[in-house]
């Protein structure tokens, strides 16, 4: 494979990147590099690396951080990176660093990036004042194909806006203005981008209960959302579904403390691998059961503490439901905080805010659908035990590392999120009806046919449904395998987009097909 999940395979635009500034101020035989969007994000970084690799190699792991040049108006596109430098040899440990977190940068962020450094706009945050005051003669570079249309990607003509005409004259002192006209046109500037946000961040609140277009979504709303007297404020973004569950196990270490947590379920794996390497680590109960809830109990009773409970509703690939009511209770009683993945279930299907301290999502999966963007995020319970102090640590802590052209894109695909889950719930449960009654299929696993649908069904919104993810087994490999080879869909490691996706689960026993 050339290229795939964007945390799992660095995307090309992004090693372009990496290389040039390797080319610039590394070495090209020796060094392998990371990019992150702020000097915070590559931190993380910089310490992992720090406490993995040998000693005496620590001093060859460093942080380079690059930043706009004079002439960068503090009102339109700018961008920060910041560049983690280490010999090749730990590339695998840097890794582990961008595939957990999900806080690298964005493809689209790279190609700006990459043009900004090569024009002159973006330098090295301590070079000497002649390099950082004066841009330097460079070509004008029109950037990717797809912003050399006649269109400007807010969907407004960039002639219209007054785009000056292409030109491949080289000059001293442009503007940085015109620099970012030439790639987006005068439309793209972060008033934009914060539209953009804001109506994500309604969308995910529940205050929008219908498709509506950006500008209605910024019109005041009168709804309280999910639960009474949520807001938009509480709501916080991420560039991946990942950096939202690790921004929220930071500040839960920095909140409460640093305690152990919990992960109950089979969970994302990359969920399980936050908690383990960063913090004190965790528990895993695998099989997220009553009996487990069981042991949970009887280890609080005697003594034991922890900092939080990470699980998902339903799970993947089982489809479980946890027993949201009884862990809230024991959360209560033990003073431990509650974080629900709803990435599966998403809010249209199922409210599970009112039993937890922190809702994430992957805003990457069905609420974009399109799969040309990635995107995360956390919403507070304003009536949790812990809301204030966790609303104080993120007023402190949390940066928007949403990169602004991502936003666009995703407060686009995102304008039909309902209609889109409503067509899934339906076309979905008419699929496993179909695969239950075969008499080659072993088993379907799916919130409507799983031992816990009491228990979601408990969670289901009055107009929700059962969700796009289902599983299958079959009675033998040989079935399993002509199944695979016969189905005429997609395959791929992914899932909720607006087309369908088979993905096998890589397992030592018989995978069952999603």
């Amino acid at each position: 494979m050339q290229c795939g999940y964007p945390r799992f395979f660095v995307h090309p635009s992004i090693k372009k990147l990496a290389e040039e500034v390797i080319r610039r101020h590394g070495d090209v035989e020796v060094d392998s590099a990371t990019l992150f969007p702020t000097k915070r994000t590559a931190k993380v970084c910089y310490s992992f690396m720090a406490a993995k690799i040998p000693q005496e190699d620590v001093p060859k792991v460093r942080v380079l951080n690059f930043v706009p040049a004079r002439g960068a108006d503090p009102s339109s596109l700018v961008s920060s990176l910041s560049c983690v430098l280490y010999p090749k040899q730990y590339a695998p440990v840097a890794k582990q660093v961008w595939q957990h977190s999900g806080n690298g940068i964005s493809s689209r962020r790279s190609e700006f990036l990459l043009t900004a450094l090569q024009d002159g706009y973006l330098v090295e945050e301590h070079a000497p004042s002649a390099q950082a005051q004066e841009v330097k003669s460079r070509r004008v570079h029109k950037g990717p194909r797809r912003y050399q249309t006649k269109d400007s990607f807010d969907g407004t003509s960039t002639k219209e806006a007054g785009s000056p005409p292409p030109t491949n004259d080289a000059r001293d002192g442009k503007e940085y203005a015109q620099f970012i006209e030439e790639r987006f046109g005068r439309n793209l500037n972060l008033s934009l981008a914060d539209r953009a946000k804001l109506a994500v961040r309604r969308r995910i609140a529940g205050s929008l209960t219908a498709d509506v277009d950006l500008s209605e979504a910024l019109e005041k709303t009168s709804s309280d959302g999910r639960i009474a007297g949520l807001s938009e404020d509480d709501v916080f973004l991420f560039p991946t579904g990942m950096s939202s569950i690790f921004n929220v196990h930071q500040i839960l270490l920095n909140t409460i403390g640093q305690r152990k947590s919990i992960c109950f379920g089979f969970p994302y794996i990359d969920t399980l691998k936050i908690l383990e390497k960063w913090g004190p680590g965790c528990l895993f109960y695998g099989h997220g059961s009553a009996e487990d809830i069981d042991d949970i109990e009887r280890r609080l009773r005697e003594g034991e503490r922890f900092l939080a409970l990470f699980t998902e509703f339903p799970g993947n690939p089982l489809l479980k439901s946890a027993d949201l009511r009884r862990i809230r209770a024991l959360a209560d009683e033990f003073n431990f905080a509650v974080v629900v993945d709803e990435t599966v279930g998403n809010f249209i299907n199922v409210n599970v805010l009112p039993y937890a301290d922190v809702v994430v999502s992957s805003l990457t999966k069905v609420f974009s659908g399109d799969s040309n963007v990635m995107g995360g995020s956390a919403v507070l319970n304003p009536h949790g035990p812990f809301y204030r102090s966790l609303k104080d640590t993120f007023a402190a802590e949390y940066e928007d590392i949403v990169w602004a052209e991502d936003a666009v894109f995703l407060e686009r695909n995102s304008r039909d999120f309902i209609s889109r889950i409503e067509k899934i719930n339906a076309t979905t449960e008419a699929v496993t009806d179909v695969l239950k009654s075969s008499p080659i299929v072993k088993e379907v696993y799916y919130p409507k046919y799983s031992p816990t649908k009491p228990l979601y069904d408990s969670f289901k919104n009055p107009r929700g449904g059962y969700g796009g993810l289902f599983s299958v087994t079959f009675h033998s490999t040989a079935q399993a395998v002509a199944f695979f080879d016969t189905l005429e869909v997609l395959k791929g490691p992914s899932l909720g987009t607006n087309f369908t996706l088979r993905y096998v689960e890589p397992t030592d026993s018989l995978p069952p097909c999603h």
